[in-house]
């Protein structure tokens, strides 16, 4: 039974690319805590003094509502560690490997999670020369919400080679991770606890799945429950399952896919684990939650308790 009385400290904000959409977030569980009678909730916009600003609250527990660096790649945790201050989701390790793609790719591909392959380019060399046949993705390693995503395509209008001029992820990230072109589907699965919720299809209304989509109303068609084979849906919970396992991800997960349709099941890709998923109004996981009858206030309690429990 949760104790209500409990403070709480919703860490959001930061100086992450992804600032806004933690302000979303930690303002939704801010207030889903408040409606549930949490009697004590301070929101905290993490600035460079947030260690003094916890020393001096002293909460309970904080709801880690960050997303990106430092606040999704172990830092943060590791502060909150040395303050024995409890937290929810992933613990130091667990991030700094998941927010890492080829990490990432090192543990989950030996435990049976198909994942592209990839390689580390330097930005200059894209100058000189393609890295792989086209088409193919360029994306930094260690930034999530498709922040700096890039599709190379022959006919597209980047160049042959890749301009110096063009406007790109090549011009404001000194490495790229470039892996092959999946066509086909885009999902997603979350986790929460230990269990796949289910599968949802995202469908773009232009483009593709960019940042923009993500977060702007009207975008992006949420098809959730997917309407894909059972036996393909099942994989992907599965393998969602899997990862959120062998990283060791606490409170909720999501795992991203591609699926090419024409192979199947070995069509099915794996992209990246996020281990702080978004709690805003257009965000995957409660989506999810609500399909399988967890309300957003509910999902919220349930993170901490797991957090709570964990931790002491």
């Amino acid at each position: 039974m949760l104790n209500r009385d409990l403070h709480v400290a919703v860490l959001m904000g930061g100086w992450s690319s992804e600032r806004e959409v933690s302000l979303m977030s930690g303002r939704g569980v801010a207030a889903a805590l408040r409606e549930r009678g949490w009697a004590r909730v301070t929101e905290v916009d993490m600035d460079r003094n947030v260690a003094h600003v916890l020393d001096e609250l002293r909460p309970d527990i904080v709801f880690n509502a960050l997303h990106g660096s430092p606040g999704e790649d172990g830092t943060v945790q590791g502060m909150l560690e040395l303050m024995q201050i409890p937290y929810t989701h992933s613990g130091v390790t667990t991030s700094a490997i998941a927010i890492d793609k080829e990490l990432t790719k090192l543990l989950l591909v030996p435990a049976g999670v198909r994942m592209p392959r990839g390689t580390m380019v330097r930005s200059e060399a894209l100058y000189q020369r393609d890295p792989l046949p086209r088409p193919y993705v360029l994306k930094p390693v260690n930034e999530g919400s498709s922040v700096g995503v890039a599709i190379v395509t022959a006919d597209g209008n980047t160049g042959n080679p890749i301009g110096r001029d063009v406007e790109g992820p090549w011009q404001q990230f000194e490495e790229l991770l470039a892996e092959p072109f999946i066509a086909g589907h885009e999902l997603t699965v979350a986790v929460l606890g230990d269990e796949a919720l289910c599968v949802t299809e995202l469908k773009p209304k232009v483009g593709f799945y960019d940042f923009d989509s993500k977060y702007t109303d009207g975008l992006t068609e949420h098809i959730c429950p997917a309407q894909i084979p059972d036996d393909i849906a099942q994989a992907m919970l599965d393998m969602a399952a899997t990862a959120h396992r062998v990283l060791g991800c606490k409170g909720a997960s999501r795992s991203d896919f591609r699926w090419d349709d024409r192979q199947g099941v070995e069509g099915i890709y794996l992209l990246e684990v996020n281990t702080q998923p978004g709690m805003t109004p257009l965000s995957l996981v409660p989506e999810q939650a609500r399909q399988k009858g967890i309300s957003y206030g509910e999902l919220v309690e349930r993170i901490i308790a797991e957090a709570l429990e964990g931790r002491g």
